[in-house]
């Protein structure tokens, strides 16, 4: 009996994932194949017509158990894309989320010198702000020592290392100077909220990176209580929240005496990020 092609494998592993309850089957499918098969996602066509060699197919087959049982397809291939990159993340660190990229292109709307990454995770914010911004350094905070490594691995892959700082910190226990610009995308959902996630977000991500095991907003309190004291007179300070957030984490900003507080939205339209700063 002749082996599968690669297209039959395919078409098998992903009426398994639909049957495991796994949004996008078929795409997830692709993906781990070409990643069995060591080839780019977009040339699993190619490979298609033929038979899969026993190898890859063992690979293959392994990854999509563990893709059936929730295991993220980021974890499975090690690497999730964000803002045109992709970063090496782990169990230990949040997976880089599309709508974060929100923040990053608000905070590349004005320049900026040096940065704070406030519970850095992957690095992602951090690594792709000095990317973009040849002539910025900046400095990457996380209580995490298993995030901190991922970061600096992030740092090094993308060729930043040597203008980026990353340490082991308790939000600003650590911090040092002033920045021109502070970022955050912290652990913002509510305890509560906890249960209503999808098993590969409760099961494998960190649950220090998702929720801050209160009402969801205790970040933001320390955030706009402390940042303004590392803070250059024109700096600003920008922090992702959940989509239904906006006023209440306004209405905290405020009420720490930030002289211009915005709420904007992400590419989808949400509220997402929140912009203060303390004009002269």
């Amino acid at each position: 009996m002749s082996a599968p092609t690669a297209a039959q494998a395919m078409v098998a592993a992903t009426a398994r994932l639909r049957a495991a309850g796994v949004p996008d089957p078929a795409r997830d499918a692709r993906i781990l194949l070409a990643h069995a098969a060591s080839v780019d996602a977009a040339r699993v066509t190619l490979i298609a017509p033929e038979e899969i060699a026993p190898d890859i197919a063992e690979r293959f087959e392994k990854l999509v158990s563990l893709r059936a049982v929730r295991v993220p397809v980021s974890h499975l291939v090690g690497q999730r894309a964000f803002y045109g990159r992709d970063f090496k993340v782990s169990r230990d660190v949040l997976d880089p989320r599309p709508e974060t990229e929100s923040l990053i292109e608000l905070a590349l709307s004005e320049p900026f010198e040096r940065v704070l990454d406030l519970g850095t995770g992957s690095g992602c914010i951090l690594v792709t702000l000095l990317a973009e911004q040849p002539e910025a350094c900046g400095v990457g905070l996380d209580l995490s020592e298993a995030a901190c490594l991922q970061a600096s691995a992030n740092a090094v892959l993308h060729g930043v290392q040597a203008r980026a700082e990353i340490r082991q910190s308790n939000w600003f226990s650590a911090a040092e100077g002033r920045f021109d610009l502070i970022v955050s995308n912290p652990p913002y959902l509510a305890k509560s909220e906890m249960n209503d996630v999808s098993p590969e977000v409760r099961l494998h991500e960190p649950e220090m990176a998702l929720t801050d095991g209160q009402d969801g907003l205790s970040v933001y309190r320390i955030i706009a209580a402390q940042a303004q004291g590392f803070l250059t007179p024109t700096g600003r300070v920008l922090a992702e929240f959940g989509w239904q957030q906006g006023p209440d984490v306004k209405a905290i900003f405020e009420a720490a005496g930030w002289g211009r507080v915005r709420i904007l939205p992400d590419l989808g339209g949400r509220d997402r990020v929140v912009w203060a700063d303390t004009p002269a």
